[in-house]
Parts: structure tokens; C-alpha cells; sequence
């Protein structure tokens, strides 16, 4: 069995610098992922995360070098699911973003975590397609989006190495990706974003679970893409875009159906947001910010 820390805990966290092709477009012509490219506005935001993550959360930061030749590589949860001791290194959809796992695969390697390779297009894991950013873990099973980025053969292989947890896949609408509408605010706390796409994933999750968690819809669906961390020092954080980038999302916290259920996020919701890291377990994308989050679920 894998070994399992508690949920949410991190001792490290890796990231990879934002490099000087940021935003330009891939080989294929295509933009990489930015609508409204500002290199050096990305870069300072990058350097206040890592400094955030190291001084605030005190986490052990692990940087790999921006490489030109990858403009996407500073998505690097993308490449890698970790848990407990075990990291599967991931296939992206885009043939260019491949080459990517290097770095990161040595990363795992050199923190001693058990490293397992989704491998290439031949073999038994021939076809298949996986981003961390379509992987949400709970802290007690898998949950799977099958969008344009992560198909079915990707998730079952993601089962696979994963056996001591339920993995379960849930659709993803209008080519977004699974923890760009859901998150978790902490322990047994979803955050979604309260659109018609989102609502049908939750359903299919809520049917697919022998679990109850507590549900937080947001309207803005930036605001449901954070990153709940307890740090070394015990403290609990919660990863997140300003609040002046997300004020809708005070509402739902300010009149809570749920007392119970909203304490643990009203001192954040205001504020929500993140993704573009890999932490070993998991990390973020720049512009995140962090919030002491005060649970009491």
C-alpha cells in the first residue's frame, strides 16, 4: 500500500519558472493557453508565489529552470499526480508538451517517491492522455474529468497505480478542465463554480460517491479553482485569485445555507482561485495568492 499523509499536507512543492515564450504561440500555430499575455506581470507573480509559499506556508520549494523551447511548462501539475509516495508521470494531449516530463520525472526521482510512466504510444498504455489538472483528489478517492486533455484510457491507467483509492470519471463541458470548475476548500469541502457544465459534473460525482461532502458553489468560475494546504506548521492555507478578480463570490459566503458547511471558507471565498503547480504532493499558476484558512468543519 501506498503510503498516505494526511489530506492537504505538504512538505515540498515544486515548481517551474515561467519562461520567455510565454504566451507565444506553439508550433502549432495555436496560442499556449493565454488569452492576454503580460511575460514580465507573470513573471513577478511567479516570484511572490514561490516566496508565498516558502515564507508564509514554509514549504521546501523545489524550482526547475524555465525552459524556452516549452512555453507551457510552468503547468507543471499537469505532468504529475502524486500521492502519498507514489508520482505517476503523466502523458499531456499535446504532442509538443511531452517533453515537458523530463525534468519533472527526475525531480520525483530525486525525492525518492516510487515513479510510474504512463510510457509511450505503444503498449498498455497506448492512446491514453492525462493532465493533473483533470485529476481531483479528495483525500478519499479519485475523481477523473474527461475533457479535450484527459481521456478514459488516461484515467484508467491513473486507477491502475492508484488501487488503494475509488477512481471515478466525470464529464468536463466546453473545453475546460476539471479543476478549472471544482476544487477542494478543505477537508470533505467542495468549491464549484455554479455553472449548468459544473452542475452536471457534480451530479455525476455526487451519484458516482459513497461519501458526503460539503458544497460550496461560487459564481464565478475562477473563484472554484484553489488549492487547500496544511503546511509543516500545521497552519491551514487556502490557494486563491484576489478578491477583486472574483467579488461575486463573496455572496454565497455572507448568507450561507449551511453554517456548518461555509465555515471553513468564509474567511477566503471572497478571494478564490488556482492552478499550475505540482505539490509532492502538488503547486500552482502565477497570480495566486494565499490566505490563512481557519478550519472548523
Amino acid at each position: 500500500m501506498a503510503n498516505v499523509c494526511p489530506y492537504g499536507y505538504f512538505t515540498h512543492a515544486v515548481v517551474r519558472g515561467v519562461p520567455e515564450t510565454f504566451g507565444k504561440p506553439a508550433a502549432d500555430g495555436r496560442e499556449n493557453g493565454e488569452a492576454s499575455v503580460d511575460l514580465a506581470k507573470a513573471q513577478r507573480q511567479f516570484g511572490c508565489l514561490t516566496g508565498a509559499l516558502r515564507q508564509k506556508v514554509g514549504l521546501q520549494l523545489i524550482e526547475i529552470p524555465p525552459d524556452p523551447e516549452l512555453p507551457e511548462s510552468w503547468r507543471i501539475e499537469d505532468v504529475a499526480v502524486i500521492q502519498g509516495d507514489m508520482a505517476l508521470i503523466t502523458r499531456p494531449f499535446k504532442q509538443q508538451r511531452r517533453s515537458e516530463v523530463e525534468a519533472v520525472r527526475r525531480v520525483m526521482s530525486e525525492l525518492n517517491l516510487t515513479v510510474v510512466e504512463m510510457g509511450g504510444e505503444e503498449g498498455d498504455s497506448g492512446g491514453a492522455t492525462l493532465e493533473g489538472s483533470d485529476v481531483l483528489f479528495t483525500g478519499r478517492e479519485f475523481f477523473v474529468g474527461i475533457s479535450s486533455h484527459t481521456n478514459r484510457r488516461g484515467a484508467e491507467v491513473l486507477a491502475d497505480t492508484f488501487r488503494d483509492f475509488a477512481v471515478s470519471t466525470v464529464p468536463v463541458c466546453g473545453g475546460a478542465r476539471l479543476k478549472n470548475i471544482c476544487s477542494m476548500g478543505g477537508p470533505d469541502t467542495i468549491i464549484i463554480s455554479n455553472s449548468d457544465g459544473a452542475k452536471k459534473t457534480l451530479r455525476m460525482m455526487e451519484q458516482l460517491t459513497d461519501h458526503h461532502y460539503e458544497v460550496l458553489s461560487v459564481p464565478e468560475e475562477s473563484a472554484a479553482n484553489c488549492i487547500y494546504i496544511k503546511g509543516p506548521s500545521k497552519r491551514d492555507f487556502l490557494l486563491h485569485r484576489p478578491a477583486e478578480e472574483c467579488p461575486d463570490s463573496a455572496s454565497p459566503v455572507r448568507s450561507p445555507r449551511d453554517p456548518a458547511s461555509s465555515l471553513a471558507a468564509a474567511a477566503v471565498l471572497p478571494q478564490v482561485q488556482s492552478a499550475g503547480v505540482c505539490l509532492p504532493p502538488r503547486l500552482p499558476p502565477p497570480g495566486a495568492r494565499l490566505s490563512p484558512l481557519p478550519l472548523s468543519l
